[in-house]
């Protein structure tokens, strides 16, 4: 990989995920999870220590930003602050695809509901 080029296939992290950090060949200060969520399937509630900006691009969601539930569809923009509890489940009967672009070069998540 590297030389600015990248196929989400061999990104995959999981069935459901594909996860490009920039700091591994590009020294770029950012990351993302581009994801493909089944129907009913959640990511629980997590934080990260800067900002995380999805983009909705297939699919329908319910998101959780701290204390707020926010129902979204295709081409919605949502910004969680640095520190925020957050999570999302697929509420549609197709897949959920999004983007999830992390402002780092290097993910970093906790997870709150473990």
């Amino acid at each position: 990989m590297g030389e600015g080029r990248y196929f989400l296939d061999d990104l995959k992290v999981s069935p459901t995920a594909s996860l490009f950090e920039g700091f591994r060949d590009e020294n770029v200060d950012l990351s993302f999870f581009f994801t493909r969520t089944p129907p009913g399937a959640e990511v629980g509630l997590h934080v990260h220590p800067y900002h995380e900006v999805f983009v909705l691009i297939e699919g329908e969601a319910v998101y959780t930003r701290g204390e707020e539930s926010i129902e979204a569809g295709p081409g919605t923009v949502i910004v969680i602050p640095p520190e925020t509890p957050h999570g999302f489940r697929n509420a549609g009967d197709a897949p959920l695809v999004q983007l999830g672009i992390h402002e780092r070069g290097t993910m970093q998540q906790t997870w709150l509901d473990t």
